[in-house]
């Protein structure tokens, strides 16, 4: 017999990562965060900029739901006036990544294990002064979750936080 209390786990709610194409007119991101907003999606991450094509934008949504939900947000992004394509990326082969900005307190004493601790994870400090380092960190939301992690016991004075950028894979198949 379990002793434990946790409740089960809805299993089918899971994140997805959701590429958008949109004509880059005014309003635009406005019109997506409007209809989350009024459907009552929540959106776990946003980020949005140029592509190769000066009129078109790229959109690139974290959001969390079963399949229904997530069928219910495509088609809804499908009907906004200025969406050119919609693709969850969640099922396919995809690339990702975050970049966050930290500013830490530092010390004379703290500050190698610091700068250690930053090349680990392949960052790059971009910003020094004598009481603060500021690290650029890129990669997979976990990459970014993990150094921010090890950097909390020196005193994370700010953190900025893109969000996630992503692009299908071209490739498949073995290397």
């Amino acid at each position: 017999m379990s002793t434990t209390t946790d409740l089960p786990v809805d299993q089918s709610a899971r994140k997805h990562t959701i590429s958008v194409l949109l004509e880059n007119k005014f309003g635009a991101l406005n019109r997506v965060a409007g209809m989350f907003s009024a459907k009552g999606y929540n959106l776990e991450s946003i980020t949005v900029g140029p592509t190769e094509d000066a009129t078109v934008s790229r959109m690139t949504l974290v959001t969390k739901g079963d399949d229904a939900i997530i069928e219910q947000i495509i088609k809804q992004l499908n009907k906004l006036i200025d969406t050119l394509k919609v693709v969850d990326l969640t099922y396919d082969s995809f690339m990702e990544r975050e970049l966050a900005l930290i500013k830490i307190g530092t010390t004379a004493e703290n500050r190698p294990e610091i700068m250690q601790i930053v090349e680990i994870f392949q960052g790059k400090i971009i910003d020094i002064s004598h009481k603060t380092l500021t690290v650029e960190a890129t990669g997979s939301g976990q990459k970014v979750d993990a150094i921010i992690k090890m950097l909390k016991p020196f005193h994370i004075k700010e953190i900025a936080r893109t969000g996630r950028v992503a692009l299908k894979r071209e490739f498949v198949g073995e290397v």
